[in-house]
């Protein structure tokens, strides 16, 4: 993947720290900052959501560092942002159904750890802090397309969290002077992404049936819809944030998606098609939290950051799928 650049400075006096970088986004892009001849890449991650395996290949990268470490540890936080420029923070506890089951814990993680890195590059003067949020955010609007200044009240701890993290990332900018960018992800899919456990995402999960020989599970009837979006377009989003030089698109948050909106039974076929295996779902209990529709309004991200989505949910399935099949010893093995 990345057979094309989406930036147009070269990387090399850069340091970057992607924290979380041993999971599925944050391991996308340190293969694309790697890729491009980065200054210093530096992941830190303790490893419990995500797996050395995904950036095993890098370790031979003179440009790769490795921190493990928690981001609950101030003093962890404060050393892996030493000599950083801009920070790509990754690192989360993600699902909505393990946020309702483990409440403290997604908090502990997600509030708690993301307070400990922004103060870490506030005192470490990193020059940008790029942050992940979520789509969650919006929790019982109705309104289609989301548009960034519009949510509703929050329908899970985990939107909670990611609401929470987008307030202090505005109170630090305003109060200490640090540029933050605050990126809400809808549904990103793609290669690396966790295939087994029991917070698997929904793609990961279809495809594992698909790859198993088993019925696949969908919740509710499937004609909720979701703004899928392919990990490169995700990852196109964090550079442009990284990199822009525009003030008027610092301190924001913006809505990361493909712009468009796609049912679960309409990916369902997309991968009977790609891979000719024509298994009929099986349909389990809605979960409680998630919401019936998200449709992403992606005009800011475009106008600001010039992010322009170039991988179709198709062709993102497809992509998806062939390195699922392609890779099944590395992504079935502990």
């Amino acid at each position: 993947m990345y057979d094309k650049p989406y930036h147009e400075k070269p990387l090399a006096h850069l340091s970057f720290l992607v924290t979380g970088g041993g999971g599925f986004i944050g391991s996308n892009l340190v293969e694309y900052l790697l890729k491009y001849k980065a200054g210093k890449v530096r992941v830190l991650d303790n490893f419990s959501s995500g797996y050395l395996k995904n950036i095993v290949e890098f370790k031979s990268n003179a440009a790769f560092e490795l921190v493990e470490g928690d981001i609950r540890d101030a003093a962890v936080c404060m050393a892996a942002c030493e000599n950083i420029d801009i920070i790509l923070h990754q690192a989360a506890l993600g699902s909505v159904p393990r946020s309702i089951k483990e409440p403290a814990e997604i908090n502990s993680v997600n509030v708690d750890g993301f307070v400990n890195m922004i103060v870490a590059a506030k005192e470490s003067g990193v020059k940008r802090f790029v942050y992940a949020t979520s789509s969650s955010v919006y929790g019982d609007s109705k309104e289609l397309p989301k548009v960034e200044e519009r949510v509703g009240r929050p329908l899970s701890p985990y939107a909670v969290t990611k609401y929470v993290n987008e307030l202090y990332a505005e109170v630090f900018a305003a109060t200490y002077g640090i540029e933050t960018i605050g990126l809400r992800y809808f549904n990103v899919f793609g290669p690396k992404q966790d295939i087994r456990g029991a917070y698997a995402a929904v793609i990961p999960l279809l495809i594992d049936a698909q790859l198993q020989s088993h019925s696949p599970v969908i919740n509710g009837d499937g004609t909720q819809t979701r703004d899928f979006t392919f990990v490169e377009n995700c990852v196109q989003a964090n550079i442009k944030a990284a990199l822009v030089e525009n003030p008027e698109a610092v301190n924001k948050v913006y809505n990361i998606g493909a712009g468009d909106r796609t049912s679960l039974l309409e990916v369902l076929n997309m991968l009977k098609t790609a891979t000719g295996v024509t298994l009929e779902p099986v349909h389990g209990p809605e979960r409680v939290g998630d919401i019936k529709d998200s449709w992403a309004d992606i005009s800011r991200a475009k106008y600001l950051l010039g992010y322009k989505p170039e991988v179709a949910v198709r062709e993102g399935l497809q992509k998806t799928f062939k390195w699922f099949n392609d890779n099944q010893q590395f992504i079935y093995e502990n």
